[in-house]
């Protein structure tokens, strides 16, 4: 309805149930190159690239990334690709959407698996309790100015792109999986095309004019991924998190990991996705 072009990489046979597979920041379709992979066995695995990221159609105004667009997004994506309902896994950014779409078109989500993000309800109530995720959201109001956040990621062949996912303080943990070299040059080669930075800046930029949720509740199976190294969220938040799955919720938390959880740990988190995957779920909490 957007009258967007959304481009998306898919792996698996049409006609098989849809995982629909949704990145964060600063991402793109690529950060789910292993699930992609993994997946395509028993499912259509269709990882996109986000309104303004990537190939994707990116409008210039940042109204244009309200959440409520980015919600009905994904509810559009799902009728055009011949589906009703998914398998809806979200990381990140990617993660606060998929939470979202799960409490809106809970008709539409299976089971649901979120990487690396609490609900959003848990998110904006504990960081006006605490400072320090507080500070480590900084980067939500620096991001409010305008096109300067976007000269910073370039400075220096851009650095700051390639330190969040290889620095000490916040790249993948010591026991990761290394991004290769080849790695690193598709995130810079998506991210270096021109005005590349502006619309994944600016889903930050209408977070403020953020929707105000009727309810909180999800209501379909429901499994957090979080890696206990994640420079950006604190863990706390993830354990609360329980009190709005209102069905059988799984956490796991893994200590070595950072928040990069399903590049940084492939083979753990595909084992932990298939666990929850067949897993039987009529038992309510």
């Amino acid at each position: 309805d957007s009258g967007l072009r959304f481009h998306y990489v898919a792996a698996g046979e049409r006609g098989k149930p849809l995982m629909l597979l949704l990145h964060g920041f600063p991402e793109f379709w690529y950060s789910w190159r292993h699930q992609l992979r993994e997946f395509k066995s028993e499912y259509r695995v269709v990882a996109l690239d986000l309104r303004g990221y990537g190939e994707t159609d990116a409008p210039s105004h940042k109204e244009n990334y309200k959440l409520d667009f980015l919600i009905t997004d994904i509810k559009d994506i799902l009728e055009s690709l011949g589906y009703n309902k998914c398998v809806l896994i979200g990381h990140d950014w990617g993660g606060m959407i998929a939470w979202l779409v799960a409490i809106c078109y809970p008709e539409m989500v299976t089971k649901l698996i979120v990487v690396n993000f609490p609900h959003p309800s848990v998110f904006t109530e504990y960081i006006l309790r605490h400072p320090s995720q507080l500070i480590k959201s900084g980067y939500y109001f620096f991001f409010q100015m305008p096109w300067f956040p976007e000269f910073m990621f370039t400075v220096n062949d851009f650095k700051v792109l390639k330190s969040l996912f290889t620095s000490q303080a916040t790249g993948i943990g010591r026991k990761g999986c290394r991004l290769t070299a080849e790695d690193i040059e598709a995130y810079l080669y998506v991210f270096s095309q021109p005005g590349a930075l502006t619309g994944p800046i600016n889903h930050y930029r209408s977070i403020f004019s953020c929707l105000p949720l009727q309810h909180h509740e999800v209501i379909m199976p429901t499994l957090l991924l979080w890696g206990e190294r994640d420079a950006f969220m604190e863990v706390e938040m993830a354990e609360i998190t329980r009190i709005y799955v209102k069905n059988h919720f799984r956490l796991t938390i893994l200590s070595e990991a950072s928040h990069w959880l399903q590049q940084d740990q492939p083979d753990i988190v595909n084992k932990l996705i298939w666990t929850f995957l067949k897993e039987e779920t009529t038992r309510k909490r």
